[in-house]
C-alpha cells in the first residue's frame, strides 16, 4: 500500500512538474537571432585571443554554447553571413532591415538579437535604427575575445541580449547594443578599446541601462527620431549611395577631394577640432556640387552651423564621421536639397 502511494504521489509531482514546465515554456517569448559572424564567432588557438579566424562558428553553435538561452525565450537562428564585420556591405544592411521588417509583423516574434563583430557594430546598428520599422527590440551584442579563448565574453553578452530582446522594457528605445552587462543606444555607441572586453562605450552620453542576473534595467530614452519615426524607406533598395570619409591633417592632400568627389554622391569631412581645415581645403570645398556634411576627428562635441567654414556644406551636429555617413547615404535616396539636409542632422 505505501508503494502504491509512494507512486501515486510521484505520478502527482511528475505530472504537476510537467505542467509547470509546459506553461513556463508557453510563456517564454520568440527572439529571432541573426548571426553576421565577427570575434563572438570566432575560432583560433586555444586560449588566446589574438590570431584568430572571425566569422567561424555557426548561429546554432553558439546558441548551443549558451544552455542557459533555454530558460530565457524560444529562438529562432538565422545564419544572414559570416563574416569579419569589416566586411559587412549595404546589401548585408539591407538583407537584415528588410528580414526584421518582415518577421516584425508576426505577433509571435517578440524581439531580436544580432550577433555581430565589434569593429563596425556601430555602423550596422545606426543604420538599422533609422531603417527598421518596428518598436519591437532590436539588439546587436557580440565579444572582444574569439570562443576559444580563455574567458571569452561573447555567451556572457549573447545571454544579456537576448534578456533585454525579451524584456518588455526595452520595447519602443530603437536598436539598443548589449556589452559586457551594458545597455547603449544606437546613436550614441561606439568602440573605443582595441582589445578590453568594456571596448564599447557610449562617449560622454554614456549607456542607457545595465543588465543584472538577467534582469534588465533602462534608465534612459533617446529623443531623436528612431525606427517607427523615421522616414527611410529600404524595402525596394538593392543598395545605397555612396559616401565617402574624408580624414583632415596636417598637410592632408587636398586633391583628394576632387578625386572623391568624381568617385561618390557625398563626402563627410572628418575635420579637426570642431570640423576645421585647412584655407586649401575650403577653397575645393567651396567648389564642390554634391553634399558635403562636416563632423570631426575628436570623439566628444558637437558641430553648428556658426563652426561651418564653407556655406555649401551641412553641420553633422554630434555624429561621428561614420555614422554622418550613414544618415546622408540614407538621405541621398530621396530629398539632396542643403535645407532638408540640415533639418535631417539636427532631426537624428
Amino acid at each position: 500500500m505505501k508503494k502504491i502511494l509512494a507512486l501515486l504521489l510521484t505520478l502527482i509531482f511528475l505530472t504537476a512538474a510537467a505542467s509547470s514546465c509546459f506553461a513556463e515554456a508557453s510563456n517564454r517569448k520568440k527572439i529571432v537571432v541573426l548571426a553576421t559572424g565577427g570575434t563572438i564567432a570566432g575560432v583560433g588557438e586555444a586560449g588566446k585571443t589574438a590570431g584568430y579566424k572571425p566569422g567561424t562558428l555557426t548561429a546554432e553553435q553558439l546558441l548551443y554554447a549558451v544552455p542557459e538561452l533555454e530558460q530565457v525565450a524560444d529562438i529562432e537562428a538565422i545564419q544572414v553571413c559570416n563574416v569579419n564585420s569589416d566586411d559587412i556591405t549595404a546589401e548585408i544592411w539591407l538583407t537584415l532591415a528588410n528580414t526584421i521588417n518582415e518577421m516584425a509583423k508576426a505577433p509571435d516574434v517578440a524581439g531580436f538579437v544580432i550577433t555581430h563583430g565589434t569593429d563596425t557594430m556601430e555602423e550596422t546598428a545606426y543604420f538599422l535604427n533609422l531603417t527598421v520599422r518596428t518598436d519591437k527590440p532590436v539588439v546587436l551584442t557580440g565579444s572582444m575575445r574569439p570562443a576559444t579563448s580563455i574567458s571569452a565574453d561573447g555567451p556572457m553578452n549573447l545571454y544579456e541580449a537576448v534578456c533585454v530582446a525579451a524584456s518588455d522594457e526595452a520595447v519602443g528605445h530603437g536598436v539598443l547594443i548589449v556589452f559586457s552587462d551594458r545597455i547603449y543606444a544606437a546613436r550614441t555607441m561606439t568602440k573605443t578599446s582595441t582589445y578590453s572586453v568594456m571596448a564599447i562605450s557610449a562617449g560622454e552620453m554614456g549607456a542607457i541601462g545595465v543588465v543584472r542576473d538577467g534582469t534588465v534595467f533602462l534608465y534612459e530614452t533617446p529623443s531623436k527620431r528612431h525606427t517607427t519615426e523615421a522616414e527611410f524607406d529600404v524595402t525596394d533598395l538593392s543598395t545605397l549611395p555612396k559616401v565617402s570619409i574624408l580624414y583632415f591633417s596636417v598637410d592632408a592632400d587636398p586633391e583628394l577631394l576632387r578625386f572623391a568627389a568624381e568617385h561618390a554622391d557625398g563626402l563627410v569631412i572628418a575635420g579637426a577640432g570642431a570640423g576645421e581645415f585647412s584655407e586649401k581645403w575650403i577653397e575645393i570645398i567651396r567648389e564642390l556640387s554634391i553634399p558635403v556634411v562636416i563632423s570631426s576627428r575628436i570623439d566628444d562635441g558637437v558641430i553648428t552651423k556658426d563652426n561651418l567654414l564653407c556655406d555649401n556644406t551641412v553641420a553633422a551636429n554630434n555624429l561621428s564621421p561614420q555614422k554622418a555617413a550613414i544618415l546622408l547615404r540614407l538621405a541621398l535616396t530621396g530629398d539632396t536639397s542643403q535645407e532638408y539636409l540640415e533639418n535631417l542632422f539636427l532631426q537624428y
